[in-house]
């Protein structure tokens, strides 16, 4: 192109230069001719600044496109189409590179097909671990919030700083991906507010026509297209994922995470770190708790795509580990100890499927992993005396009584407003301090949210003298409220003795509530 151009300015050149000499030796050398003469050098000098100008411009377009090509090469497979189109412009000679349109050739009739839709984010990157949850519309029960919680439930300040979370809803609703950003923001505001958590969609365009799927392995026409969209969700996960940590962890919706997780998982990697590993594994169930150098993820998602019709991606992901490992002149025990070395295994697992329901409808995973690490779900107190009532229902035996005794974790039916629970004590005591914990990591959504903590003062003229009517209800006095799924506390002096304890719901929750902890610590009474 850049030829082109100097040619036709050369040639602009050459044609002005004769046409104005022409005019000039043509016109008789009277006033007039004297006259025209500066004008028609005025208007050479034009022309030839236009040349430059002409060429200035080529040049620069030059240097552009050359810079888009050096940009286009080694991003990713997604842009590796703008060096071939690049090429062309200049007019120069280029292998057909391989590309994510040869894989997926209906992308190219959408422009912006490959653009993620971003409906919560923040942009973060630069972070440690990046956890990719891809998640669709469910039949029956939705596991998502439920996995956030437990995800985020141990989590220190510096771990969540050094953390990305990415819900990648694989649906083209809008208004269904909208409905779970807005779950997610209601749910989780900081954590949305800081960067932490993101919630991603594909484009309209970007799956193709599952009708035409070629049917293999005995499989049903819908598990073909379960498992093709599959491949092509966790792709295009992580393809978004490649630029924004040094790790990848691949996860699903249903799951719950062992408490310590990213101290674990970052510990581990860092040991591991001078090994040749292709990914990690934190569960040894399917696809749960792959890491993977985020520097592999293009290689590896070229990989998935490049045979999303034909496999599951668990086996495509082991088809990785042949071609890297295996010498087709071995026997098949040396090709497992081959591919052993490039996937190292953690144990006990940290991540347990926990989901009954499968994406795929009518399928039901009784799936669990036996190594994974039985964990505590309540914590157990000696607690006064005290007589227990709840207009909460309990689920199984997951009684009020056995939680205050430290035996079992409380876990009631969804709440609605006015619901309570009550601790009355035979004698009025003196309270110290306070703890009721909600919500544990294997059910950490199941919190108590708009709940208030409220104290019986044991003294009727205590009652009377430091609230007025509207104050109070039958003379308890709110000492607390629960925030973040926990309520604790002191208790003011001119409020001892205490003769009840009282939990008070003041709005309709969407989750169950769990009581995994309830502390009741009992101080010296004042001497008198």
């Amino acid at each position: 192109m850049r030829l082109l151009s100097f040619r036709f300015g050369c040639l602009l050149s050459v044609v002005c230069f004769v046409t104005v000499t022409w005019i000039i030796k043509s016109t008789p050398g009277d006033e007039a001719s004297a006259g025209l003469l500066p004008a028609m050098e005025a208007l050479y000098s034009r022309l030839m600044v236009a040349e430059d100008l002409g060429q200035q411009v080529s040049r620069d377009l030059s240097s552009i496109l050359w810079q888009l090509g050096n940009m286009s090469t080694g991003v990713s497979l997604t842009n590796s189409s703008n060096l071939l189109s690049i090429e062309r412009l200049r007019g120069e000679s280029t292998f057909l590179l391989p590309n994510i349109y040869s894989y997926m050739p209906h992308l190219q009739r959408h422009p912006g097909s490959l653009v993620p839709n971003i409906a919560v984010g923040q942009g973060r990157r630069g972070v440690s671990i990046v956890l990719g949850i891809p998640t669709v519309k469910r039949d029956k029960q939705s596991y998502l919030v439920n996995t956030l919680s437990s995800l985020l439930y141990s989590l220190s300040l510096s771990e969540s700083q050094d953390l990305i979370i990415v819900v990648f809803v694989a649906e083209t609703d809008t208004a269904y991906v909208n409905s779970v950003a807005e779950s997610i923001s209601k749910n989780f505001p900081k954590e949305v507010q800081s960067g932490l958590l993101e919630v991603v969609s594909p484009s309209q365009y970007y799956y193709p026509n599952f009708s035409s799927l070629q049917e293999t392995f005995g499989d049903s026409k819908d598990r073909i297209k379960w498992r093709t969209k599959q491949n092509l969700d966790f792709s295009f996960l992580m393809l978004y994922s490649q630029d924004k940590g040094s790790y990848y962890v691949q996860l699903e919706d249903d799951i719950v995470a062992r408490e310590g997780y990213y101290d674990s998982m970052k510990a581990f990697s860092i040991q591991e770190e001078s090994k040749p590993w292709l990914y990690l594994e934190f569960s040894q169930l399917g696809f749960i708790g792959k890491m993977f150098r985020t520097r592999d993820l293009p290689m590896i998602a070229e990989f998935f795509l490049m045979f999303h019709k034909d496999k599951p991606i668990d086996w495509l992901l082991d088809h990785i580990l042949w071609v890297k490992a295996c010498n087709p002149e071995k026997d098949a025990k040396h090709c497992d100890q081959q591919k052993a070395l490039l996937k190292q295994r953690y144990k006990p697992s940290l991540f347990q499927h926990v989901g009954l329901h499968s994406s795929l409808p009518g399928k039901l995973q009784h799936l669990k992993d036996k190594d994974f690490w039985k964990q505590t779900l309540y914590h157990a107190h000696n607690n006064p005396a005290a007589e227990l009532s709840s207009s909460l229902k309990h689920y199984q035996e997951h009684s009020l009584e056995r939680a205050y005794k430290g035996e079992d974790f409380f876990w009631a039916l969804t709440p609605v407003q006015g619901d309570y629970v009550l601790l009355r004590f035979p004698e009025p005591i003196h309270i110290s301090r306070y703890l009721f914990r909600s919500g544990n990591i294997e059910t950490s959504g199941d919190k108590l949210y708009n709940t208030t903590v409220e104290v019986l003062p044991g003294n009727a003229t205590t009652q009377h003298n430091l609230v007025t009517d509207s104050e109070m209800e039958r003379g308890f006095i709110a000492i607390g409220e629960f925030e973040s799924g926990v309520a604790e506390g002191s208790v003011k002096e001119e409020l001892q003795p205490v003769a009840a304890f009282r939990l008070v719901v003041h709005s309709d929750s969407d989750v169950w509530a769990v009581l995994s902890e309830i502390h009741i610590e009992v101080g010296a009474l004042p001497s008198t």
